[in-house]
């Protein structure tokens, strides 16, 4: 439905040009955009408990932070507030397509798709983050200035909840139109400030702190009872000072850590689970009742298309092509046989699957129960 235009970019030059280095504004990055949602839809979105919404707003220079859900809309006015909304892609299957064309990049680094709806003069400061994002420009038009990391940059806190930096000097200073897309690396200052009411599309990315990382493994280890290798010192010499911690007990735990760490063997196992977790609620609908294995293949010989729940995070691992694949959903591990790549493929590479493509899973009756509990977990289902 959407197809990212590079312009005069090949994809492999953005990826080594562009990523992770330098901003870059896509004119018509969707060529004749039309918004999957409209501003009632995400102010309707705003409303429920479960969805993950906040209001900014600056009046008179004095800057605010409401969080949803939200009642009503009018008490803030007809200009100088956004609205934003997480993991839209979670609850609007037409927004979610968004993500789509820029799954270029593995699976496992995309978060979700925040959408904001502004008035004119709504904005959030300037700010910086610590992650990739592509900001696509639905309805409307927005001044938006981006610059280059500066580590000058003073960070500072107009409101509690509010993290904003000082001025910098933009590289980019673009009125964008619907389809104009700006790709903005970590690090990289930048503002929005809304020139008439307008729509904005955000795809963020993950990037796993070596806190979360770690505070992952413990996870891991504490909940599958893995104690691991014990500090031991064979061979010490009589201490000196028996308060002192030495440079040598440091590096033999240090030494420590690091083979667990290196254990190739576990890494996977607690990665894909870590990474797949849901960091938003799941529109999830389980059937009721559930789906027998038998009813499952009759529609899928009829010809029904299944599609993946929004947001859900599917990943696999497969070491060397005769090792047993790891499928990851949801932080849940699966084992597949070697020969089951294409199984992995199809539940992980789309989010949603083509009658032709689903016959896959009517030719072994391993493959269909599998997809008979993901349906029945409400992961996927049916769609036509």
């Amino acid at each position: 439905m959407y197809q990212l235009n590079l312009g005069s970019l090949s994809l492999t030059e953005f990826l080594n040009d562009y990523w992770q280095k330098k901003p870059l504004l896509l004119k018509g990055g969707f060529k004749q955009f039309t918004d999957p949602l409209t501003a009632d839809e995400l102010a309707g979105l705003a409303l429920e408990e479960e969805i993950e919404s906040r209001i900014v707003s600056c009046v008179n220079k004095q800057w605010d932070m409401q969080t949803g859900p939200f009642e009503d809309f009018s008490v803030f006015g007809e200009t100088d507030w956004t609205l934003l909304v997480q993991a839209v892609d979670h609850w609007h299957p037409d927004a979610a397509k968004l993500l789509d064309p820029f799954r270029f990049i593995p699976n496992w680094r995309i978060d979700d798709l925040m959408v904001s709806f502004s008035t004119p003069g709504g904005g959030v400061g300037p700010h910086l983050d610590q992650y990739d994002v592509f900001i696509i420009q639905g309805e409307g038009k927005r001044h938006w200035r981006v610059g280059m990391p500066d580590s000058n940059l003073q960070q500072m806190c107009p409101h509690p909840r509010l993290l904003q930096v000082s001025p910098f000097t933009a590289c980019i200073d673009v009125i964008t139109e619907p389809g104009d897309i700006l790709y903005i690396p970590p690090g990289c200052p930048h503002d929005g400030i809304s020139i008439e009411n307008s729509l904005n599309y955000s795809v963020g990315f993950r990037a796993p702190a070596q806190k979360d990382l770690l505070t992952g493994l413990a996870d891991h280890l504490i909940d599958h009872d893995v104690t691991g290798k014990r500090f031991s010192d064979n061979g010490r010499s009589a201490a000196k000072s028996v308060g002192a911690i030495s440079d040598t007990d440091l590096n033999q735990v240090q030494q420590l850590l690091q083979q667990l760490v290196n254990d190739k063997t576990m890494l996977p196992h607690w990665f894909g689970s870590l990474i797949t977790r849901a960091k938003h609620e799941l529109d999830i609908n389980e059937p009721d009742p559930h789906y027998s294995n038998e009813e499952i293949a009759e529609y899928l010989d009829e010809g029904s298309v299944l599609s993946r729940c929004g947001g859900l995070r599917c990943c696999y691992y497969q070491q060397t092509p005769d090792s047993d694949i790891l499928l990851f959903i949801n932080g849940d591990q699966i084992t597949l046989p070697a020969n089951e790549l294409t199984t992995a493929q199809l539940v992980c590479d789309f989010t949603a699957l083509a009658p032709e493509q689903n016959l896959h899973f009517t030719h072994s009756a391993e493959r269909l129960m599998l997809l008979t509990s993901l349906i029945n977990q409400g992961y996927w289902y049916f769609s036509e």
